[in-house]
C-alpha cells in the first residue's frame, strides 16, 4: 500500500500528459450503437489525482455518429467515455489520425459495450486485441476459481481439486506469457505502458494467481522502450525516477526494536538480509507476510534473515506488535512509529509498502521488491 500512489498511476501519469503547445490534431470518429446515450467524450487518462482530463465533447448524432478532436503531441492513452458514466467504454492511442471506433452495445447492457472495432490506428488495434486475450484468460481463471471452490465445499476428491488449481496457474502463466508478448514487440511506448500498469493492477489482486513483475522486471520494459523511443520525453523521465538501489550500498538503519533497544542493519553484515518495510495498517503487506514468513523458515539455516522496519503509526505500537505475534513474523523488528515521516522512506526511496531489499554480506543490495515467488527464486539462486 502506497502514500496513495502506485506504480501504475505512474504509469497513467506518463500516458496521459502530453506537450499539446504545437501538438498534431487527433480525431477520433465513429459511431455508437445500440446506447441512449446523448454526448460523448474523449478523455485523457486519469493521472495521479484521479480526476480524468476532458480533451473533447460533442453531441451524438441521432444514428449515433460521433466526431472528436484535440491536438496531441507524444504518444499517449485516451479513453470514449458516454454521458456520465462512471467507466470509459473504450481506449484509444494517438498513434494515427483519424481513428474510427464502432462501439456496439447490447440489449440488456447499457454501461459496458458487448463488443467494438477499432480502425487507423496499430497501435489502438494491438491494445484491443491484448485486452480481449488477456481479460478472456482472467475469466477464465476466476470461472476455475469458483468451481475449485464449489469442489471444496462439497468435499469432492483432492485429485480433482489439485488438478483444476493446476490449470488455473497454467493459465496465469498464459496471461503472463501475452502481456510478455506485446512487450516484446515495442510497438508504442504509450501501449506499453498502459499494458503494463493493466497487467500490475491486475496482478495486485493475490485471488488472480498471476505473477506481478518485480522491480527489475518493470525497469527492462521501460529501458527497452526508452532504447527504441529516444525522443520521448515522458518515457525518460520515468527511466530516471525508476533509478533504484540495487548495486548500491544499502543505507545504515538504526531505529529501535519494542523494546527500544537500538538495533542497526550494519549488526547483520556477514548475512544476506531481507529487509522488509511493512505496517499493521496495510493489507497488501499482510497478504505479502505469508511469503516472507515461508522463505524466512525455509532459508534461516543458510545465512539469511530478515530484518522488518514498520511504518506504523505513532499509536500503533499495540497493532504492530499484535501483528508481528498474528503474522508469526518471527525475526527481529524495528521501527520509529512515525508513519511516512519515518526516517527509513526517503533513504530507501520508498513510495509504497510492501516494498523490501535484499542485502549481501557485505552490506550491498542485491535485488529490490521481492514479491510472491520471486523472492524464494532469488533466495534459491543467491544462497545455492
Amino acid at each position: 500500500m502506497k502514500k496513495l500512489i502506485v506504480f501504475v498511476v505512474a504509469v497513467t501519469s506518463l500516458v496521459a500528459c502530453q506537450d499539446k503547445e504545437g501538438g498534431k490534431d487527433f480525431i477520433v470518429k465513429g459511431t455508437i450503437r445500440n446506447n441512449p446515450a446523448k454526448k460523448i467524450y474523449l478523455e485523457e487518462i486519469p493521472m495521479a489525482s484521479n480526476q480524468r482530463i476532458v480533451a473533447d465533447s460533442t453531441e451524438l448524432g441521432k444514428d449515433g455518429s460521433f466526431e472528436l478532436s484535440t491536438k496531441s503531441g507524444e504518444s499517449s492513452v485516451y479513453t470514449i467515455r458516454l454521458d456520465q458514466n462512471q467507466f470509459p467504454v473504450t481506449a484509444v492511442i494517438n498513434d494515427e489520425s483519424p481513428i474510427t471506433v464502432t462501439v456496439d452495445f447490447a440489449d440488456e447492457n447499457k454501461q459496458f459495450p458487448s463488443g467494438f472495432e477499432v480502425k487507423g490506428s496499430t497501435a489502438s488495434i494491438a491494445l484491443k486485441d491484448y485486452i480481449m486475450a488477456f481479460n478472456n484468460k482472467m475469466q477464465d481463471i476466476f470461472l476455475g476459481s469458483m468451481k475449485a471452490d464449489s469442489l471444496q465445499n462439497n468435499n469432492a476428491p483432492e485429485a480433482e481439486i489439485i488438478a483444476l488449481h493446476s490449470g488455473i496457474a497454467e493459465l496465469a502463466v498464459e496471461a503472463k506469457g501475452i502481456t510478455d508478448s506485446l512487450f516484446a514487440k515495442n510497438i508504442n511506448p504509450a501501449l506499453s505502458m498502459f499494458v503494463l500498469g493493466y497487467y500490475q493492477s491486475t496482478a495486485m489482486n493475490p485471488a488472480t494467481g498471476l505473477i506481478p513483475y518485480d522491480r527489475e522486471g518493470e525497469r527492462s520494459v521501460v529501458d527497452a522502450l526508452a532504447a527504441k523511443f529516444p525522443g520521448h520525453s515522458r518515457l525518460a523521465t520515468l527511466k530516471a525516477s525508476m533509478e533504484g538501489l540495487v548495486g548500491k550500498q544499502a543505507p545504515e538503519i538504526a531505529l529501535p526494536d519494542p523494546n527500544g533497544k537500538e538495533v542497526k542493519l550494519s549488526s547483520f553484515q556477514g548475512k544476506y538480509v531481507l529487509v522488509d518495510f511493512w505496517a499493521s495498517w496495510c493489507k497488501p503487506c499482510r497478504e505479502e507476510n505469508p511469503n516472507v514468513v515461508k522463505a524466512f523458515n525455509k532459508y534461516k539455516d543458510r545465512n539469511f534473515t530478515v530484518l522488518g522496519v514498520s511504518l506504523d503509526r505513532p499509536d500503533g505500537k499495540d497493532n504492530w506488535m499484535q501483528a508481528v505475534m498474528k503474522d508469526n513474523l518471527t525475526w527481529t523488528h524495528v521501527s520509529d512509529l512515525k508513519f511516512w515521516d519515518s526516517q527509513v522512506v526517503p533513504l530507501y526511496k520508498i513510495e509504497g509498502i510492501p516494498y523490501n531489499v535484499l542485502v549481501d554480506p557485505q552490506g550491498k543490495i542485491i535485488a529490490e521488491n521481492l514479491r510472491g515467488p520471486a523472492l524464494e527464486r532469488k533466495l534459491e539462486q543467491v544462497l545455492n
